[in-house]
């Protein structure tokens, strides 16, 4: 719920359909770069990781607003059940982390979760421009990464 002007605003169902579907499609691109790699986790994953995320956080948002005026008086945090969300997608990446030997995978897969995760909630709470730079830019520096672990593999060969 925002204040704007002393009123209260509360986001329309279509523009939280959207949320949704955005959340959707963002987690699912991202998810496709992991499936093309023949990672842990793939498309649907993080599809899901991410719009669950967003409805989550926009139903402890608008459970603030809807049961405001409740005759039992209902004391709510609406970031409370985003801030558990975070535990819970710490336990789902975990399960992506296997080690044999001194040989571990599926950190990155599991961050990737930790970040979709993130952007779901983001998404949900208004902060598209946040999402859109955090999105980009960690696209763009997983790209840069990649190619750097190339070079120096080539190197060290």
């Amino acid at each position: 719920m925002l204040e704007l002007s002393g009123l209260q605003y509360v986001t329309p169902y279509f523009e939280m359909i959207l949320q949704i579907l955005g959340s959707a499609v963002i987690g699912f691109l991202i998810g496709m770069d992991r499936y093309t790699k023949s990672k842990p986790a793939g498309m649907k994953t993080y599809m899901y990781v991410c719009a669950s995320c967003c409805l989550i956080t926009l139903v402890s948002i608008h459970s603030v607003t809807h049961f405001a005026e409740s005759a039992d008086n209902i004391m709510m945090d609406p970031m409370r059940l985003a801030a558990q969300i975070v535990s819970g997608l710490g336990f789902l990446g975990a399960g992506v982390i296997l080690k044999d030997g001194f040989n571990v995978t599926g950190l990155t897969s599991a961050a990737m979760i930790f970040f979709v995760g993130g952007v779901g909630i983001g998404i949900a709470a208004g902060f598209y421009g946040l999402v859109l730079v955090a999105v980009i830019a960690t696209i763009i520096l997983a790209r840069l990464g990649n190619h750097i672990e190339k070079k120096i593999d080539a190197a060290d060969s």
